[in-house]
Order: C-alpha cells, then sequence, then structure tokens
C-alpha cells in the first residue's frame, strides 16, 4: 500500500512518462497538424487540447470549422464526440472522494479525465491510500496534459516538414492505445467489448458514416454487458 506522498509521486511520474505521454505526444502531433491545415490558430489548437482534451472532439472541431459550419453546431458536435467522458467520470470521481469536502474541488479535476488517467487510476488505485489517490491522479494528468500541449505545439509548428498521410496517420496511435488498453485489462467485460466492437465498428461504419461509431459503442457495449451477464449467473441474483 503506498501510504507516502513521495511514493504516490514517484509512481505517477513513473506511470505518465511511459507509453501514456509518448501516445499523447505522438497523436496530439497528428492533431496539431490538422488544426494548423483547418485554418485554426495557434492559440485556439492549445486551448482545444486543454479544453476538449480528447481527440475525437478535437478533430471534429478542426474539420467542422474548415467546413464552415455554424459554432453551435461544432460545440454540440464536439459534445457528442467526447460523451464517453461522462459515465466515465461518474464511476471515476468517487474513487477519489475521501474526505473531499468541496465539490467545486472535483469539478475542476473532472477536466482532466482521459481514457489514460482513467486506466491509470483504475490499475493503481488500490494499492494506494484514498487520501493520497488524488495526488496521483493531478501529478499523473499535469504529466499527461503537458506531453498533449507539447504534441500540439510540435505538430502545428512542424506541419510543413511532415507529409499529411503521417501527421493523419498519428492520430490513430491514441485509439490504438486505448485498444491495448483495454485488451491488457484482464477483465472479461473489457474482453468481450473490444472483441465484438472491432468487427462491428467498420461494418456500422459502411452502414452509416455519420452514425456508425456511436452506434457501436451503445451496440457492443450492450452486447458484451448482456454476454457477461449471461455468463456470470449470480450477478443477477
Amino acid at each position: 500500500m503506498l501510504d507516502s506522498a513521495q511514493q504516490v509521486n514517484r509512481v505517477a511520474v513513473k506511470d505518465a512518462l511511459g507509453f501514456p505521454a509518448l501516445m499523447l505526444l505522438a497523436s496530439m502531433t497528428g492533431f496539431g497538424s490538422l488544426a494548423r491545415e483547418s485554418g485554426l490558430s495557434l492559440g485556439v489548437a492549445l486551448g482545444s487540447t486543454v479544453g476538449v482534451w480528447g481527440l475525437p472532439g478535437q478533430v471534429a472541431l478542426a474539420e467542422l470549422y474548415a467546413a464552415g459550419t455554424p459554432v453551435l453546431f461544432i460545440i454540440l458536435a464536439v459534445s457528442l464526440a467526447n460523451a464517453r467522458f461522462m459515465p466515465m467520470a461518474v464511476s471515476f470521481i468517487p474513487l477519489m472522494r475521501h474526505h473531499v469536502r468541496s465539490y467545486g474541488w472535483m469539478f475542476l479535476l473532472v477536466q482532466f479525465i482521459s481514457i489514460n488517467t482513467w486506466a491509470a487510476g483504475l490499475r493503481r488505485f488500490d494499492s494506494i491510500d484514498p487520501g493520497l489517490r488524488q495526488r496521483y491522479y493531478i501529478v499523473f494528468a499535469i504529466i499527461c496534459m503537458l506531453s498533449g500541449l507539447l504534441g500540439t505545439l510540435l505538430g502545428y509548428v512542424g506541419v510543413v516538414a511532415m507529409p499529411r498521410p503521417i501527421a493523419l496517420g498519428l492520430i490513430f496511435l491514441n485509439p490504438l492505445f486505448f485498444a491495448v488498453l483495454l485488451a491488457g485489462s484482464r477483465t472479461r467485460m473489457a474482453a468481450l467489448a473490444l472483441l465484438i466492437g472491432a468487427p462491428l465498428g467498420p461494418l456500422c461504419h459502411i452502414l452509416s458514416p455519420d452514425w456508425g461509431l456511436p452506434v457501436t459503442g451503445v451496440l457492443g457495449g450492450t452486447i458484451a454487458f448482456l454476454i457477461n451477464r449471461m455468463m456470470t449467473p449470480e450477478i443477477a441474483k
């Protein structure tokens, strides 16, 4: 059990400076180049990394802005693209509410949630004293955010020296990393969701490019939940 601030800081830095920081640096480099080609200013590109903090929403922002879409519809599209953060926050934030008196502080912390912080927290929190979980989360999240900002800056400034296929390809490193995280989670639910969603995604995209991704998430997650429930009869009792 990690029960000292120094231990928690050291573990958080070690965990963050591995694949999470590298994947964010690379994928946000791809977004930075896309943002410049879409006509976004450097300030808006960096601001979207901090404010949106989710590649699907940021890519939607850049593409819709380039297409001249009204601001209201851009906000709606970005919100829908990052809707996954709501269930993640609902399930994750209570794990850090030990002795928290001001819930306003939690609204600030929730802004740093990403698949990286969520997965790292779920993996590490059992071995961290409840009173120090926020420290781990904050240190880990700040390193991830700085990596994302650095990647956005590098992509935006260096887009002229980067072939477009490579720049766009970097964006797909992050979802690939998500798949690796799920595959290594050792939970049957995550494995089922990954196995069902992988073939279902391309099929749904062919049927409806606009709605393929959300349909895949809802349908694949529901099927995985039902199969897992049938394979574990005691849950229903």
